[in-house]
């Protein structure tokens, strides 16, 4: 669901507190929190989508690694997932065997375990994970603390969604697209324990609202304004090709036409402009550190294999939740 649809459907709803909720929906953080006791917080997401990939396998595996972002981006630990399945019977129920042997392969490589599920019956296969971690109460990482001076790190390429859109089209093959697929079953759980150990301002991870929807929610939420540099930001081979050809997921169109006015372009760009908005589907973090710790950031992703690791913006005092690129 488009980020303007979701909003109207949350609007009248009230949101419910407690005293032992200390992230709750109101900031669209990637996860909520929930004070377990005085020193740790249980932490509980849960997502999932129709297939992206025409592999089952390689489906499960980037449904899970989807889901178990959201833990990671507040700088926890997942420890329990629970399936959530609907598959229509007639494609063959080895095809849905595969995709759970998918989600478990890549929760297990978290140290987590599946404890359940539930299934249905439906026109289309979809999958992803109901998912319950922990964290340190001092560790807590929300996208809500982003502050001035801060620098802008992002740890996956851009493209997922177009690509995708590509391959449904049949204009390319998962061949064609493997670096970007492998890239959306790797974890962020390496570049998670980067950001923990260096200690960072604010954190989310890029997935269906696209690179600026996302870098929304945290300048709103935090009270700044973000300025982005177009042409820092890594891209996907054959995703601008694409883009120009027309091949844009409408999801795209959607979250540009939510931000509006709340981003302000300042210069002409040889990048489509469509792939700043493009629905990701297990993107990677994008960081708000202070400056004098970029560095140590860097060089801790790259000790730990984080092959893109790279400073696309800054947070500036200003109008909350501005976005200017250039």
């Amino acid at each position: 669901m488009g980020p303007g649809d979701l909003k109207q459907a949350l609007s009248w709803l009230p949101i419910d507190e407690a005293e032992e909720l200390l992230v709750g929906f109101d900031t669209a953080d990637d996860a909520a929190v929930y004070k377990f006791n005085e020193n740790t917080a249980l932490l509980q997401t849960v997502d999932f989508f129709p297939p992206i990939v025409d592999s089952p396998y390689l489906f499960g595996q980037v449904a899970a690694a989807n889901a178990l972002s959201d833990i990671y981006a507040m700088g926890g630990k997942p420890l329990t997932a629970l399936n959530l399945a609907a598959f229509p019977c007639s494609l063959g129920l080895d095809h849905l065997g595969e995709i759970l042997q998918g989600g478990r392969d890549k929760v297990r490589e978290a140290g987590a375990v599946i404890v359940g599920g539930h299934t249905i019956q439906d026109n289309e296969p979809k999958y992803g994970l109901a998912v319950t971690g922990v964290v340190p109460l001092d560790k807590v990482v929300t996208n809500s603390n982003a502050q001035p001076g801060d620098i802008l790190v992002l740890t996956k390429p851009l493209g997922m969604g177009i690509l995708a859109s590509a391959l449904k089209r049949g204009l390319v093959s998962e061949e064609d697209i493997m670096p970007a697929i492998k890239s959306a079953t790797t974890l962020n759980k390496a570049a998670a324990e980067a950001m923990i150990e260096v200690g960072v301002n604010a954190c989310t991870d890029v997935t269906g609202f696209g690179l600026l929807g996302h870098l929304f929610v945290i300048v709103n939420a935090s009270g700044v304004k973000a300025k982005v540099e177009v042409e820092k930001i890594p891209i996907w081979d054959r995703t601008v090709e694409i883009a120009k050809s027309g091949i844009v997921p409408g999801g795209a169109r959607d979250n540009r036409a939510f931000l509006g006015d709340s981003v302000v372009f300042l210069a002409d760009s040889p990048v489509p402009l469509e792939i700043l908005f493009d629905p990701q589907t297990s993107g990677g973090l994008l960081i708000s550190v202070p400056e004098e710790k970029g560095e140590a950031l860097l060089a801790n992703l790259e000790a730990r294999g984080v092959n893109t690791r790279v400073v696309i913006g800054k947070i500036e005092e200003g109008p909350p939740g501005l976005i200017e690129v250039v």
